[in-house]
């Protein structure tokens, strides 16, 4: 196999489609205006954000029907490189909404279907045979997938000397973490649940990321505060960004904007305090524009500049 720098996966990809409408009355037809159709899903939405930033990625994931065919055919329409696993069950498809007169945002997931016995092992047998220097684990997990599918993959990278970056919640990050892995990406309120606090205040976040580091469950945490910014703690050093104050349009795909500007900075070998910059600027750029089409590079690079 073709060795990429960069590599994600998309278990649970999603068909994205987004419109807007005025007035949300119940039990009457809400009139729509023509839909927006997106590749959406994690580890999808990263590699289209490595690619805004020039750079390229292998990005493999799961497709399955009539969804699955127009996902690969938008995946294919970003210029990104992709290989797909084959699945006897339908891609799901997400729904967002914008409601004109309120600019209000509603967004509908549906659960993903499960994989089949055979093709959670091809899964398995494509970790295997990949070379890389950065896997990109990001996504929720099919209905049906053992919490634990996440930490088997990561064990398989972490076999042939690949650095896993993990950006998921729940019981299937909390795994993961078991085996440990180069770096994550919770949110404060994230964080609070991986070293079982109630809550975490923002002056306690670096302890208690350094409790996830001392532990082996991650080389790098990096802490989203949404509109505050993030932090990025290892352990010799910590660093905090300020997000730039823009005029929000959508926070859809922002973490995962946020997510591709670190990766793809951490592959141009930046210092660890350019890595978390161009992951705030890319993830504010994101709030920027409507849908699901993430950021525009020329807002990305002018918040980056900024920031700097």
């Amino acid at each position: 196999m073709k060795s990429h720098q960069i590599i994600t996966l998309t278990l649970n990809p999603s068909l994205d489609k987004s419109t807007h409408f005025s007035g949300l009355v119940a039990e009457q037809k809400i009139r729509c205006d023509k839909p927006r159709y997106d590749a959406g899903g994690g580890g999808i939405n990263v590699s289209k954000a490595i690619a805004k930033l020039g750079g390229n990625s292998l990005c493999i994931h799961t497709s399955g029907g009539s969804s699955g065919k127009m996902l690969e055919e938008l995946v294919n329409n970003e210029g990104i490189e992709s290989q797909v696993i084959p699945t006897q069950n339908w891609t799901r498809e997400n729904f967002i909404a914008f409601e004109n007169q309120t600019k209000a945002q509603y967004r509908f997931g549906f659960p993903g279907n499960e994989l089949t016995e055979a093709e959670k092992e091809t899964v398995i047998e494509t970790i295997k045979e990949i070379k890389t220097n950065y896997l990109v684990l990001s996504g929720s997990l099919n209905e049906g997938l053992p919490t634990h599918f996440y930490q088997i993959i990561a064990e398989t990278a972490k076999a042939s000397g690949i650095k896993v970056i993990v950006d998921t919640s729940g019981e299937a990050l909390q795994k993961v973490l078991d085996k440990g892995v180069y770096l994550i990406k919770p949110n404060i309120g994230e964080l609070a649940k991986l070293i079982r606090a109630e809550r975490l205040a923002l002056p306690e976040v670096e302890k208690a990321a350094k409790t996830l580091i001392k532990k082996g469950s991650a080389e790098i945490v990096v802490v989203s505060l949404g509109a505050e910014g993030a932090i990025l703690v290892s352990k010799n050093q910590t660093e905090f960004v300020a997000a730039p104050k823009v005029i929000k349009k959508s926070t859809v795909g922002a973490g995962d904007s946020m997510v591709g500007g670190m990766v793809w900075a951490l592959s141009q070998n930046k210092t660890l305090k350019e890595v978390l910059q161009w992951g705030v600027s890319c993830g504010t750029a994101a709030t920027m524009n409507e849908g699901t089409q993430l950021f525009k590079k020329e807002d990305a690079v002018k918040l980056f500049e900024g920031i700097q």
